[in-house]
């Protein structure tokens, strides 16, 4: 079985590992991996001390069991306009490199997580660099639980693929795939293929079709998802046929019982 330091990798991914680090997106803010001659950057560690999630919530992993991992690259075909097909493609590499280990129930959640059922498995957080339109720089960092199987904090929801399919899985292989599905994704960004990326996006969309329980700054209520834009902006019908915008932090997803 692998481990992180020997992952196949495609010939223009550059990788850098660390047994321990505060980040990997602190990690890959040096000046040497910005400026490096492979298209893209990954760095791997098995512990962090100062892991993000979304919201700047510390993202909880016991050493040497999940994959902590972020990558830096350069995607200056992208404009500003379309930067949420990023996210797209790195939550559906996500969700097709989870999907092959576990029989259905694997989700994207707007706007950066991945779920089994109503579980969180995973999240991931994009940083973009912006020049005049178009995006100059882009920095990932990826969390999944892989094969931890107690978790301490006060996270409400999260699993493992482990807790899911009681069996021990490769981190390395796990990754290795993951960027393979990655990179077929960024192919169709930038041959301008926004259209079937975000149909796929919409496809595997957590509570995708149906009436569900949200909660904005005036409380919480039942919609429908209409639609996410270019830029990410969710857009959701209520029940009373009113479509209202959200932004990252806007709203917040419920348990789907009276509002």
């Amino acid at each position: 079985m692998l481990n992180l330091q020997n992952i196949d990798l495609p010939h223009n991914w550059e990788h850098v590992h660390l047994p321990e680090t505060d980040s990997t997106m602190l990690l890959l803010r040096l000046p040497q991996y910005q400026h490096s001659d492979k298209e893209f950057v990954l760095a791997t560690t098995d512990y962090q001390t100062a892991g993000r999630g979304q919201r700047g919530n510390h993202w909880e992993a016991e050493r040497g069991k999940n994959l902590l991992f972020g990558f830096l690259f350069h995607p200056t075909l992208v404009p500003v306009t379309h930067q949420f097909a990023l996210s797209e493609a790195l939550a559906l590499a996500v969700q097709a490199a989870l999907a092959e280990h576990v029989d259905g129930g694997v989700t994207v959640k707007w706007p950066n997580d991945v779920y089994w059922l109503d579980y969180k498995i995973a999240g991931m957080l994009l940083e973009h660099d912006v020049c005049g339109t178009q995006i100059a720089t882009t920095l990932t960092g990826v969390g999944i639980n892989v094969n931890q199987t107690v978790f301490e904090s006060d996270a409400p929801n999260p699993i493992s693929l482990m807790k899911i399919t009681g069996n021990h899985h490769s981190r390395a292989e796990l990754l290795s795939k993951l960027v393979g599905e990655f990179e077929k994704r960024y192919h169709l960004i930038l041959h301008n293929d926004y259209a079937t990326l975000h149909n796929e996006y919409m496809e595997h969309l957590y509570r995708g079709k149906g009436n569900h329980v949200f909660e904005d700054a005036s409380g919480k209520f039942a919609a429908s998802i209409e639609g996410i834009s270019p830029l990410g902006i969710l857009s959701l019908r209520k029940s009373n046929g009113t479509i209202c915008n959200y932004a990252f932090k806007e709203v917040a997803f419920c348990h789907d019982e009276q509002p």
